[in-house]
């Protein structure tokens, strides 16, 4: 049996643009990319933290440094310029392999810089 577990996020990002007239997908900067472990045409879940709602798509890699988070095709219907969202992708995990298994998470600003970041689990209060 396999469990979707989160791989990596990138947490309260800001949509930088829109672009309704576009195939779909959602441009993140490589570099964001690469801080959490996101790759090219990866499936990714996207919440929107201003109205809720949660949409799939895929990635498509935008130009290092630039900071974009571009919400292309339909997307561009369930996000405007400033909102914050939440890219998370998953991983098809065996049940022996989730106790080791690290998530890459990386906060970010208004301006997506990197504020904040780490690996696997919150502390357990247990």
């Amino acid at each position: 049996m396999l469990l979707q577990i989160l791989k990596a996020k990138l947490h309260m990002a800001a949509v930088t643009e829109t672009e309704l007239h576009y195939h779909g997908s959602v441009t993140i900067d490589r570099d964001l990319m690469d801080e959490v472990g996101f790759l090219p045409y990866e499936k990714v879940m996207i919440s929107n933290c201003e109205s809720g709602i949660r949409a799939e798509s895929y990635i498509i890699p935008g130009a290092r440094g630039s900071k974009v988070i571009k919400m292309n095709g339909a997307l561009a219907h369930l996000a405007s310029v400033h909102d914050r969202v939440i890219l998370m992708t998953f991983a098809s995990l065996e049940p022996e392999e989730v106790e080791s298994f690290e998530p890459q998470v990386a906060i970010l600003d208004e301006q997506n810089n990197i504020i904040d970041r780490f690996s696997g689990q919150v502390a357990d209060d247990a």
